[in-house]
């Protein structure tokens, strides 16, 4: 448990420690919450934060937006680490707290990692900053919905940071050559070709974009003259893997997921493979291609195989848990499992066709035979007259009209014969003619 010391300047310090930005306006990203006008950054300048948790990917920003408001704020700020730190350390420190607190001066505890914390530790904060104590800033790569109590999460405003774009980190690379916090006072050649490939091997991690930076200058060739050139030998050894053409915000990003998703509904598992693992291998957040392949699994399977939707979903959990490199694997398996599966889109055109009449018909009523009457005049209005509970039949079912009347006898779900979605189609197709039938015998 120390007092700022995490943000103490030290020459010796790695160059991401070095170059922390001091203020908001040397703040590089997240602009949706720190641009002007912004809720975060307003908090921040009027020294009025509440309890906050930042959420989000490593080298992003968050430890060093604690940093800016422990110089901007008034308070006592202290840094607390959940590696090191127990609940002997966490009273003393509530204990400093609620002193502080009854002389008036507020006490900010900026928790780093919090989610490894576990839930007594986690509750030893609670009534503290119930009662005001304390303002906790608490910091964490893993979803907080599932890492921290509800009980104090819900006490906590949480603000979801985003992975720094490209441009984002070409800011921060070239700001690291020209500080003199960094390499200001020697002489870089360095071309704007090499700062694009450590950008985009960073993926998003700023203080990955500067350590390789850090790394590509100190085996960089000086001459004479002091000059240290950055060559592509140099560069490809420190990031020591082939760099592949993949940005995750243009053309390229499209055309691969895109290559990946008609390679599953071609029913092609070797392409789909490869075009997974180019994804993967540029750096590709594993949790965009399971999301991809969860949507597939309903647009292009459907009932054909249902459990290709149980497969995209465990995947994704998957990919949650234990991260690359080690998910790859589980992709691999549910991009098979996609490939090889029976396919129908009978999903995506149904909801196609009833998306279109929902716009064409918003103002359509709900027939009042399937609405609620909860009060005595909706029900003298009629509501829910004439609702047959389909649980008091013999069959299960009745013929009652579900749809307003201008949309009676429309289709939208047409099953096909794939797969196990050929047994739906004739189930289907007994409902429909049981209806049919117990409607004419009722006219």
């Amino acid at each position: 448990m120390e007092q700022k010391t995490l943000f103490e300047d030290n020459k010796n310090q790695p160059l991401a420690s070095r170059l922390r930005p001091r203020n908001l306006d040397e703040f590089v990203g997240q602009t949706h919450l720190l641009g002007q006008g912004k809720v975060l950054r307003k908090l921040i300048e009027n020294d009025n934060i509440p309890s906050i948790i930042f959420w989000g990917n490593p080298g992003i920003g968050k430890t060093t937006l604690a940093e800016i408001i422990a110089n901007k704020t008034n308070s006592e700020f202290i840094d607390f680490s959940a590696v090191t730190s127990g609940i002997k350390e966490i009273k003393a420190v509530m204990t400093q707290a609620e002193s502080n607190r009854k002389l008036g001066q507020k006490t900010i505890v900026f928790v780093d990692e919090i989610h490894r914390f576990n839930k007594a530790q986690q509750d030893a904060f609670l009534p503290f900053v119930e009662k005001g104590s304390i303002i906790l800033i608490g910091a964490t790569t893993e979803n907080p919905s599932f890492e921290i109590n509800s009980a104090l999460l819900s006490r906590c405003k949480v603000f979801v940071f985003k992975p720094l774009e490209i441009q984002d980190i070409k800011i921060i690379l070239n700001r690291a050559i020209s500080d003199i916090r960094g390499f200001g006072e020697e002489k870089i050649n360095i071309s704007e070709e090499a700062i694009n490939i450590i950008a985009e091997y960073a993926n998003g991690d700023a203080r990955m974009a500067l350590s390789t930076l850090e790394m590509v200058v100190l085996n960089g060739e000086s001459n004479n003259d002091g000059i240290i050139t950055i060559t592509e030998e140099t560069l490809k050894q420190c990031i020591s893997k082939k760099f592949l053409i993949y940005d995750k915000n243009g053309e390229e990003h499209y055309n691969i997921i895109s290559a990946l998703h008609k390679s599953m509904r071609n029913s092609d598992p070797d392409a789909s493979v490869y075009w997974l693992a180019r994804m993967l291998e540029a750096g590709e957040d594993p949790l965009y291609v399971a999301r991809r392949i969860i949507r597939f699994a309903s647009e292009d399977i459907g009932l054909a195989d249902p459990h290709a939707l149980e497969i995209a979903v465990a995947a994704y959990q998957a990919c949650h848990y234990i991260g690359m490199p080690e998910c790859s694997v589980n992709l691999t398996e549910a991009v098979i499992y996609m490939a090889m599966a029976p396919k129908s889109n009978a999903m995506d055109i149904a909801y196609m066709l009833a998306k279109h009449d929902a716009k064409e018909s918003l103002a359509e009523p709900v027939p009042l035979q399937i609405r609620n009457a909860p009060t005595k005049l909706m029900k003298e209005l009629n509501y829910g007259k004439g609702y047959q509970f389909a649980h008091d039949t013999e069959e299960k079912i009745t013929a009652m009209k579900c749809l307003p009347d201008s949309l009676i006898g429309k289709e939208y779900y047409i099953p096909t014969e794939q797969g196990l979605e050929s047994k739906y189609k004739t189930k289907l197709e007994k409902i429909k003619e049981w209806k049919q039938r117990k409607s004419l015998e009722t006219n």
